[in-house]
């Protein structure tokens, strides 16, 4: 008999019963019924009802045993009574009668518990994170993690993908986050970087002549986490093809996403392919965001122009002075007392706006402090826009252009979240597609690139030679999932003139561009094919299809908000002797003085 198992605690069946079996795991949870102990004995697999009887060798034993010991036991399997059966579990029709137990390793008074679903404090459950694994969902998340690669691995395959790995110890590059900067030993005062994404590597193996890269890409930025967001590190599907258009870039990695959702879905629907295409402005206008959470049935509506010259001097005035005004309908809420309304108008301002405004309309039609100021003709082609009837009420989002239609956004999510509008159950995809190549720089009033500097500009260089930079578009997309952002992608700029006429509109000299991406502006000159991908998160489609609210929950070891390992003890001070051998001086900024209440 092996030393340690003949099954896993998640084998044993009816059929086993009267064989002789050796177990090995962690004690889940005791139960003293006076002349027998029972242990629930658990391993990766799963567990099974030990019984210890009185008087035996192995019941004095494991009395004294702690949850969370791990031990072995040898004994026979027999089939429970008939009102023990537990079907909950898979190996509930049966248990083992213990006659030997042997203690592998004792564990200590626990920090938390593993058993049960008792909730523990964050600090706690990073820092004994081997502890918080152990437990059911979490342990159970980690396993759909490792089947959710395995899937998009075979799948990227199955479509012709290659897997190839690129260098982790890279130069800085400016990709919109700090970089995490390593020194180098043998170039004192001179650092790698470690990569934000593969982006130039894979470009270059396109201009290589591979044609289809992907790799389970780990990807470093130093900033700060959000709850779909971990700081420091995370991994993509990073992929890129050779010679294709944006269509082609669709209809390859659609079927791959598509089917690992649908893989794991567990009852829930999902989007089959195509995915619907929405331009940048549309989203922007429809849904407030360019992460259209399409669950959620409402639609914004442009009213500037119903507003424009009206007798409502607040959105009058927004209107004249070239702001926006935008409508959020709110289907059967007209009927709602008057303490909806001054709920969501208290929100509003604790969003930092001035407030909600509203129209609710009845058989009799409009009415609200609003509709008492607005033509009644307006306030009926407001209706019709919007597709209201009697018993609906429309809320509004007035202010600047860049402003207005994010906090209309926000209107659109709370209304759905207070009239239970939200689609369950299923998941809804979508590009966003015709990204705008350049933005206003807020801060310093000068063009800027408004999302990825290497990306195609629709028209390429005639359209940045002829066009205002503002209104280029640019061959980028990003697909979406419920309101969650799984990727960014484009096809690319791969030709040196286009890409130094592109960063020279924002800015960059031709000088600045040789230098930061010399290695891959000099790799196009010698032929550079047409080319575009993405890099779909690994973290956020395990975290959806875990229906987990933070991304914590579906990585292995992550840090916590401040970006520290509280069980490793990350990120730690080094000696002077090698800080010394690294050429390295440390300058810690000075202590922020305290202050004193007198």
């Amino acid at each position: 008999m092996h030393a340690y198992r003949t099954h896993t605690c998640g084998a044993l069946r009816a059929a086993d019963a009267s064989n002789v079996a050796r177990l090995s795991g962690w004690v889940h949870a005791k139960r003293d019924h006076g002349g027998l102990l029972f242990i629930d004995l658990r391993d990766h697999y799963g567990l099974t009802q030990c019984v210890f009887a009185a008087g035996s060798p192995a019941f004095e034993a494991i009395d004294a045993v702690r949850p969370e010991s791990v031990i072995t036991v040898t004994g026979q399997v027999v089939m429970r009574e008939a009102g023990t059966i537990n079907p909950r579990l898979p190996t509930g029709e049966i248990e083992l009668q213990v006659a030997e137990m042997t203690v592998q390793s004792a564990a200590e008074v626990l920090p938390m518990q593993v058993a049960g679903d008792e909730k523990f404090p964050e600090d706690i459950r990073l820092k004994y994170r081997f502890i918080d694994l152990r437990r059911e969902k979490l342990h159970k998340n980690m396993m759909l993690r490792s089947q959710v690669i395995t899937s998009v691995r075979q799948r990227m395959i199955e479509q012709g993908f290659l897997e190839y790995q690129t260098p982790i110890l890279t130069a800085s590059s400016p990709e919109g986050a700090r970089d995490f900067l390593v020194p180098s030993r043998m170039h004192p005062g001179k650092f790698y970087a470690l990569p934000q994404a593969p982006q130039q590597f894979k470009q270059l193996l396109m201009v290589a002549g591979f044609d289809r890269y992907f790799q389970i890409a780990p990807c470093f930025r130093d900033e700060a986490s959000r709850a779909d967001r971990s700081p420091g590190e995370f991994y993509q599907l990073d992929f890129e093809m050779s010679y294709v258009t944006q269509e082609d870039v669709f209809n390859t990695i659609e079927p791959v996403i598509a089917g690992v959702f649908e893989e794991f879905a567990d009852g829930r629907t999902v989007t089959k392919p195509p995915f619907p295409r929405i331009p940048y402005d549309q989203s922007m206008l429809e849904f407030g965001s360019d992460k259209p959470d399409l669950r959620n049935p409402l639609r914004i509506t442009d009213v500037t122009a119903q507003y424009a010259g009206s007798g409502f001097g607040l959105f009058a005035r927004i209107a004249a002075s070239g702001g926006v005004v935008r409508a959020i309908p709110a289907p059967g809420a007209g009927a709602n007392p008057r303490s909806f309304f001054d709920k969501l108008n208290d929100w509003a301002k604790a969003e930092g706006q001035g407030g909600l405004g509203y129209i609710t309309f009845d058989a009799e039609g409009p009415k609200g402090p609003i509709a008492r100021n607005l033509e009644a003709d307006r306030a009926e082609a407001i209706r019709v826009a919007c597709g209201l009837k009697a018993g609906d009420a429309v809320f509004f989002a007035g202010g600047k252009k860049d402003v207005a239609p994010k906090f209309a956004g926000a209107v659109r999510t709370r209304l759905c979240d207070e009239l239970g509008l939200l689609e369950k159950g299923t998941f809804r995809f979508c590009w966003v597609v015709d990204f705008p190549m350049f933005e206003l720089n807020e801060e310093t009033g000068l063009v800027d690139f408004s999302h990825n500097p290497f990306s195609m500009p629709q028209g390429e260089l005639h359209a940045l030679n002829t066009q205002d930079p503002l209104t280029i578009k640019a061959f980028q997309y990003d697909i979406v999932c419920n309101g969650i952002e799984l990727s960014s992608g484009a096809i690319r700029n791969h030709r040196p003139d286009i890409m130094i006429r592109a960063f020279e509109i924002a800015g960059y000299t031709a000088e600045h561009v040789e230098e930061h991406f010399g290695g891959m502006l000099n790799a196009f000159r010698y032929g550079a094919p047409p080319h575009g991908g993405s890099a779909p998160g690994i973290d956020r489609m395990v975290m959806l299809l875990a229906d987990e609210p933070n991304i914590r929950e579906v990585i292995l070891f992550p840090l916590n908000q401040q970006g520290q390992d509280l069980m490793m003890g990350a990120p730690a001070e080094i000696p002077p002797a090698r800080m010394k051998e690294l050429s390295l001086k440390i300058e810690l900024p000075p202590a922020k003085p305290k202050v004193t209440v007198g």
